[in-house]
């Protein structure tokens, strides 16, 4: 939603702006300076990037349109769901949590939390580790390792898509001024015509370089910042996970395990501890 309103300030300020001076809006109108700079960009999107990145480009805009998922009731419900899972290792073994981790949507566990269980990449992050601990073969160091690499992995292919889009931000002004320069080349090989008519073309032309510079500077840039930011917000759901169950291999109780992960989180989504507490406690209740 801030992603519209913030195109409509862009438009409205700079429009408004050079309308309010004085400024003719038809004069901007240039479909053909739009096609070559729209197309020359598409054109060089394609040629920049695998099959792979433009797939996941593409599929990764529409959340831009949504607001953040990562709120502060999502976090709780997941170290809720964090805490009843230890909780019952705790008590019945490790063995005990093994058809939760195999079969999560049939669990009724993982049930009672619907927000997290609908993120199918924390749920298998979870139930992957899960499985190891159950194994009992890998120490917590090695686990650590594993989690750390993961987590990278999730990283890099996140930023995939930002360094795409941001590579067609870069490139916008100079096929503005590409277009800006055909028009001067028009404009040059129709000299002989009045001064009123050049004048003209030469408005024209300019409006390729205006063009270029609004569209990476007022559009596509921050597409590519926005998505970065909720690259950095996804990633602190996999921070939280693998701190808590690593305070639980080595050997802090439940209750201190998921305060481990809180300690994460972004200041603005981080629950109190009185506000975990309470949570996990209604939890329990129902």
């Amino acid at each position: 939603m801030l992603v519209i309103v913030g195109y409509i300030i862009v438009v409205a300020s700079v429009f408004g702006g050079f309308a309010m001076s004085g400024g003719h809006l038809a004069a901007l109108f240039q479909p053909l300076e739009l096609l070559m700079i729209g197309g020359a960009a598409v054109g060089a999107f394609l040629v920049g990037n695998s099959v792979k990145a433009i797939k996941a480009t593409f599929k990764v805009l529409p959340s831009l349109l949504k607001g953040s998922k990562y709120t502060k009731d999502l976090y709780m419900e997941l170290m809720t769901l964090l805490f009843e899972i230890l909780t019952k290792v705790r008590k019945e073994g490790l063995m005990s949590i093994e058809g939760d981790i195999e079969m999560p949507e049939e669990s009724p566990i993982f049930s009672k939390y619907p927000s997290v269980l609908a993120d199918h990449h924390i749920v298998e992050f979870i139930t992957d580790y899960l499985r190891l601990m159950v194994s009992g073969n890998m120490d917590a160091f090695q686990i650590e390792n594993l989690m750390d690499n993961e987590i990278e992995t999730h990283h890099a292919e996140g930023e995939v898509p930002v360094h795409c889009i941001s590579k067609v931000g870069d490139a916008l002004p100079a096929f503005g001024i590409v277009a800006a320069v055909m028009g001067v080349v028009h404009t040059m090989e129709s000299v002989g015509l009045p001064p009123a008519e050049l004048g003209i073309l030469i408005a024209h032309a300019l409006v390729g370089t205006f063009l270029g510079i609004l569209l990476a500077y007022g559009f596509v840039g921050p597409l590519a910042t926005a998505l970065e930011q909720k690259l950095h917000e996804s990633s602190k759901m996999f921070q939280c996970v693998k701190v808590t169950l690593l305070a639980s291999l080595n050997g802090y109780a439940p209750a201190l395990a998921v305060e481990f992960g809180r300690k994460v989180l972004f200041s603005t989504e981080r629950p109190s501890f009185v506000e975990l507490e309470e949570h996990i406690k209604q939890s329990k209740s129902k």
